[in-house]
């Protein structure tokens, strides 16, 4: 059986560890990713997923625990070109050409991809005779991308990938990387855009003050935020009348529309339907960012 691309296993990591005041950036997380999966991570700022992405990449070793990636030590699969990732800053030279820089950067690899193939799955090939200098910041992030593909990686980890492109160009990296998953590669990826996650991401871990507060499909994900939203027509409800209604709260009037959230949404739509006169009742899930606020909210105070 295939070992899963990655493993992580009660992992630690903490900065200033013999200082009066360590800093406990991961805690303990337990985590396993699948070969061909799309996983993103979120969490808020300090919550521990870049320090978790750099135990990944070998470039920080944990304090206790275990990471694996594809059954080896993250600086073996590194050597071996097995892993690769696509950063926001670093690494780029501006007084070269885009198609200098995938070529050179090519030179290091025993059999890399052909630049021409990897600047074309990354979108730029008709950057190849621009200066690096001269490209936009989304452009350059396109470009670490080409730099990513070159050694053929079987995982591939993304910091802000999509950083500084506008809808379009966000659009077409991401079927790409629908491509690459097809094709058996994993991706891993951290992001701010909320959006981004829900329409992209397969699965999403989800990080808070350095431990892992939930893990599953966005739909899941979701439900964890318990609370439902509904929306009713009902033009001449009183706030006595809203009062009534089972577990309501956040209540908004928009017209003759009234909004609001209930943890128990069976009951809050049978009251609605039975004993009153409101109509077009509308019951959906939690945002991802309903969820996401909840849930941080919810890890930093453990």
């Amino acid at each position: 059986m295939n070992e899963p691309a990655l493993r992580l296993h009660r992992v630690e990591k903490t900065f200033n560890a013999r200082s009066a005041t360590p800093v406990r950036a991961v805690r303990g997380i337990d985590l396993e990713i699948g070969r061909g999966e799309i996983v993103a991570f979120l969490g808020p700022n300090g919550a521990g997923k870049t320090t978790t992405l750099d135990l990944v990449l070998g470039l920080s070793e944990p304090t206790a625990g275990r990471v694996e990636v594809l059954g080896t030590s993250p600086r073996a699969a590194v050597a071996a070109g097995r892993i690769a990732a696509v950063l926001q800053t670093g690494g780029l030279l501006g007084d070269l050409t885009v198609g200098e820089t995938v070529r050179m950067i090519a030179s290091l690899y025993p059999d890399p991809l052909d630049p021409r193939e990897a600047m074309a799955r990354a979108g730029i090939e008709r950057l190849a005779g621009r200066r690096v200098s001269k490209c936009s910041g989304g452009e350059q992030q396109r470009l670490r991308f080409a730099l990513a593909l070159l050694p053929e990686p079987e995982l591939l980890v993304l910091d802000e990938p999509t950083a500084g492109m506008d809808v379009n160009a966000r659009h077409e990296f991401w079927a790409t990387m629908r491509d690459e998953a097809r094709d058996g590669r994993t991706v891993v990826f951290a992001t701010h855009y909320l959006q981004e996650a829900d329409d992209f991401a397969e699965r999403i871990v989800m990080i808070a003050d350095g431990g892992l507060i939930a893990d599953g499909t966005t739909a899941e994900i979701r439900e964890l935020a318990g609370a439902k939203r509904i929306a009713v027509r009902w033009p001449d409800a009183s706030d006595a009348d809203l009062a009534a209604i089972p577990g309501a709260s956040g209540l908004e009037r928009s017209g003759d529309r009234i909004r609001f959230t209930a943890a128990d949404a069976d009951a809050a739509a049978r009251h609605l339907l039975t004993a009153t006169p409101a109509a077009d009742l509308e019951v959906r899930t939690a945002s991802l960012d309903d969820a996401f606020t909840a849930l941080t909210a919810e890890g930093a105070r453990a």
